[in-house]
C-alpha cells in the first residue's frame, strides 16, 4: 500500500469524531424523551384517577365473543345530505367495516348526532332484485328482493327491524317488523343508489326508533323465480351493544388537554368515548440541509410510523399500549416518521375502579421541542465535524501526495543515476532539511563514491597497462639477453616459463589498453559508406572456419543494408559478441546472426542458446570489468561487452542484452542510412 493511501486511511480515523458526537446527540434524545415520556404518565395517571367519578359513562365490559360485533357511532361533525353518498360524513374511508358475504362484500358505518342515528351501506351485488309495489313482497310474500335489515332492541325479547327495500333508485319508504306486525315507518329518512356492481344505501334514523342494540343484516335474493337468498348479517337476529363517544367525557376531556397534546379515553373493550386535542404535524426545525435531517433520522432511536399514533378511524383503539393499560398496566409507546419529521410520545393509563380497569387514558404529545433541539445540536455537530474531516483528509491527501511524489522523484533519479555513466549529479530534495533531504543527501554521497569507482574502473585498464608496460619490457630484454647466455637445462626450463608468462602477461595489458585504443580510433577514424550486409555474410563464414564446433546462420530479409561508420570496429564488436557467445553455448550449438530494419535502425542479433542471465546483471553486463564466465573463462577481465558498447554508442547506437526462450540475444541497434528489403535469408 502506498503512502498517500495510508496517510488517507489514518485521516479516516477523524470520523470517530462526528461518530462520538452522534452518539452524544442519540443520548440526549432518549433522555429528553423518557423526560418527557414520564412527564405524560405522571400525568396520564392524574386524568384517569380524574375520570373515576364519571363511572356510569363507561359502558360494561361486554363478552368477549361479541366484543367486534358491537356497534360504533361515529360522533358527526355535521348532519350530512341522505342522497346516497358518503363524501359529506366527513369521515375516512377506513372508517367503513366490512362484511364478508356469500355474494360479496359490504361496507357499512353508523354515524349519530344529538337527534339521529345515521346508516351507510355498500353493498356489492351484480344483480340487484328490487321489490314489489306491495308491503307484502317485502313481508309474507315471495321475498324476491334485495333489502337491509336494521335490527334493534333493548332489552332480550323485545326486537324489531327497520326494512329497507326498494322498487327503484331513489328515495325509499322504510317499514318496521315487530311482534305487532309490519308497518311503514315515514320519520325514516332513506336513500338507496344504484353503483356499478351493487347499491348503495344512506338512512337517518331517529334515535327513539333504536334501542341499545343493534345488528345488521343484508339479503341478497337470486334472480326472479329462483326462491334461493342469500345474506351476510352483522349480529344478525342479536343485536350487540352500540357505543357512542360520552358528551360528558369529551367536554371533560377538552378542559383537561393542553396544547399539542391529544387525550382519548377509551371503554374496557377499547372503543373510543372521547377525544380532545391535536398534535402539530411536523413542525421540527427544516432549515438545516436535508442530509443533515436523514443522518438524524439514522442515528436516533427508531420507533413505529407516527400514523399508528392516530385514532382508529373504525373507532376501536387495539394498540398494544393501549391493551395493556386496559389490562392494569401503564404503558408508553414512540412514533416517528421520517417524512414527515413527525415524532409522537403517547403513554397508556388504566382507569380503575374496584380493581378493575373501566377504561383508559391515552395521552399523546409530540416530541418537536426535543427534536427541534437535538436537530439543531446535530446540524452543528456534524457542519463542524464533517468540515473538519474533510478538510483533515484533503490536507492528509495533499500532504502525502507531494510526499510520495518527493520519494518518486528520488527513487527515479536513483535508478536513472545507476543506469547513467555519470554518477556525480545531485538527486532532487537534496536542499531539504527533513529526513527525505537527508536520505537524498545520502544517496548522492553513495552515488558521489560508486560515480568515482566506476570511473577508477573504466581506467584501470589504460592505467596498469601504461604502468606495466615498461617493466615488462625490462623483463622481456632480460629474457632474451638470459637466451644468449651458457645456461644448463633447469635454468633453460625457467627461462621458458618465464618467457610464455611474461606473454601472457603482454596480451593481458593488449586486452586493458584495447578500450583506449577503440576509443581513440572512434575518435580520429574517417567513416565510411558500406553494405553492413555484406560485411555480415564476410564474417559469419569466417566464423565457420575458426568455430569448426558451431554453426552458424545469417538471417536477414535485406538485400542490402548501407551505413556509414568504420567496418573495422563493427567486425571488432561482433567478434566480441560471438566470442561471448561461443563461450556460453555448447558444441553443436546454432548461433544466430540476424540484420533488420526496425524503425529506422539497422538492428544486428546474435542469439545463442544457453543459460539465462541474471536479471540483475543485464544492465551492468556492458559495464568495464564485469564478467559472468567461471572455471577457466575467469582468465577474462570482463572488457569485451565493455568494448562492444563503446563501438555501439560511437556509431550513435545502443547494445542491450535479452532472456529469450532456451537463450539469450544480444541486439545492437544503430540509425540506417538506407537499407533495401529483399529475400536474401540466410548466408
Amino acid at each position: 500500500m502506498n503512502l498517500k493511501r495510508q496517510l488517507l486511511l489514518v485521516s479516516l480515523l477523524t470520523l470517530m469524531l462526528p461518530w462520538a458526537g452522534c452518539e452524544i446527540i442519540r443520548e440526549t434524545e432518549t433522555a429528553l424523551r423518557n423526560g418527557q415520556q414520564q412527564f405524560l404518565a405522571g400525568t396520564a395517571s392524574a386524568l384517569a384517577n380524574a375520570l373515576t367519578q364519571y363511572r356510569a359513562q363507561f359502558p360494561a365490559r361486554p363478552a368477549v365473543a361479541v366484543t367486534n360485533d358491537q356497534v360504533y357511532l361515529h360522533t358527526l361533525v355535521g348532519r350530512p345530505v341522505i342522497d346516497g353518498y358518503f363524501n359529506d360524513w366527513l369521515l375516512p374511508d377506513a372508517s367503513l367495516r366490512t362484511l364478508r358475504g356469500t355474494e360479496g362484500l359490504t361496507h357499512f358505518v353508523f354515524g349519530a348526532d344529538r337527534q339521529a342515528i345515521y346508516l351507510y351501506v355498500e353493498v356489492e351485488d351484480d344483480t340487484v332484485v328490487y321489490a314489489g309495489a306491495q308491503p307484502a313482497v317485502l313481508d309474507q310474500g315471495s321475498r324476491h328482493a334485495d333489502r337491509i335489515n336494521l335490527i334493534s332492541s333493548t332489552q332480550p325479547g323485545d326486537q324489531t327491524s327497520l326494512v329497507f327495500a326498494t322498487e327503484a333508485p331513489g328515495r325509499l319508504l322504510s317499514y318496521q317488523r315487530d311482534a305487532r306486525g309490519f308497518e311503514p315507518v315515514p320519520a325514516v329518512e332513506a336513500y338507496w343508489q344504484d353503483i356499478p356492481g351493487g347499491y348503495r344505501l344512506e338512512a337517518r334514523i331517529p334515535r327513539a326508533l333504536l334501542g341499545s342494540h343493534l345488528g345488521l343484516s343484508v339479503v341478497n335474493t337470486s334472480a326472479a323465480g329462483d326462491p334461493g337468498t342469500r345474506s351476510s348479517s352483522f349480529q344478525g337476529r342479536t343485536p350487540g351493544p352500540r357505543v357512542e363517544q360520552s358528551a360528558i367525557i369529551n367536554r371533560v376531556a377538552a378542559e383537561l388537554v393542553q396544547p399539542n397534546m391529544r387525550l382519548l379515553v377509551t371503554d374496557a373493550a377499547g372503543w373510543r368515548i372521547a377525544i380532545a386535542g391535536s398534535l402539530s404535524a411536523g413542525s421540527r426545525d427544516a432549515s438545516g440541509p436535508g442530509f443533515v435531517r436523514r443522518i438524524y433520522d439514522l442515528i436516533v432511536e427508531p420507533g413505529k410510523e407516527a400514523v399508528f399514533a392516530d385514532p382508529d378511524p373504525q373507532g376501536r383503539e387495539q394498540q398494544p399500549y393501549i391493551s395493556a393499560a386496559l389490562q392494569g398496566r401503564e404503558m408508553a409507546a414512540w412514533f416517528r416518521s421520517d417524512a414527515s419529521g413527525m415524532a409522537i410520545v403517547a403513554v397508556a393509563a388504566p382507569i380503575v375502579v374496584n380493581d378493575t380497569a373501566i377504561g383508559a387514558v391515552v395521552l399523546q404529545q409530540g416530541t418537536d421541542a426535543i427534536l427541534s433541539l437535538t436537530n439543531q445540536g446535530l446540524a452543528r455537530l456534524i457542519n463542524v465535524t464533517l468540515l473538519t474531516t474533510v478538510l483533515v483528509a484533503v490536507v492528509l491527501l495533499g500532504y502525502a501526495t507531494w510526499l510520495s511524489r518527493r520519494i518518486r522523484r528520488l527513487s527515479q533519479a536513483a535508478e536513472t543515476a545507476l543506469e547513467s555513466e555519470n554518477l556525480q549529479s545531485a538527486l532532487p530534495s537534496a536542499l531539504a532539511d527533513d529526513e527525505i533531504g537527508d536520505l537524498s543527501r545520502s544517496f548522492t554521497y553513495v552515488l558521489q563514491q560508486l560515480g568515482e569507482y566506476n570511473a577508477y574502473l573504466r581506467t584501470l585498464a589504460s592505467k596498469l597497462s601504461h604502468e606495466l608496460r615498461t617493466p615488462l619490457a625490462i623483463v622481456t630484454s632480460s629474457l632474451e639477453n638470459l637466451e644468449h647466455e651458457p645456461l644448463n637445462e633447469a635454468s633453460l626450463g625457467y627461462t621458458e616459463r618465464a618467457r610464455e608468462g611474461a606473454d601472457r602477461l603482454r596480451r593481458i595489458l593488449a586486452a586493458m589498453s584495447e578500450a583506449s585504443r577503440v576509443e581513440e580510433l572512434m575518435a580520429n577514424a574517417e567513416p565510411e559508406r558500406f553494405d553492413l550486409r555484406s560485411v555480415l555474410a564476410a564474417t559469419t563464414r569466417a566464423y565457420r572456419d575458426v568455430y569448426a564446433e558451431r554453426e552458424f546462420a545469417l538471417v536477414s530479409e535485406l538485400s542490402r543494408a548501407d551505413l556509414t561508420g568504420s567496418p573495422e570496429l563493427l567486425i571488432q564488436m561482433l567478434d566480441k559478441l560471438i566470442d561471448n557467445a561461443v563461450d556460453f553455448s555448447a558444441p553443436g550449438d546454432v548461433i544466430m546472426i540476424g540484420l533488420a530494419l526496425v524503425d529506422d535502425a539497422l538492428e544486428i542479433s546474435v542469439t545463442n542458446p544457453g543459460p539465462p542471465l541474471p536479471e540483475h546483471m543485464r544492465t551492468q553486463l556492458f559495464d568495464s570489468m564485469v564478467s559472468m564466465r567461471s572455471g577457466e573463462n575467469t582468465r577474462h577481465l570482463g572488457l569485451g561487452l565493455y568494448v562492444a558498447r563503446l563501438i555501439a554508442e560511437g556509431h550513435g547506437g545502443r547494445i542491450r542484452a535479452d532472456n529469450i526462450d532456451g537463450g539469450v540475444c544480444f541486439t545492437v541497434a544503430i540509425p540506417a542510412n538506407d537499407a533495401v528489403p529483399g529475400q536474401a535469408r540466410d548466408a
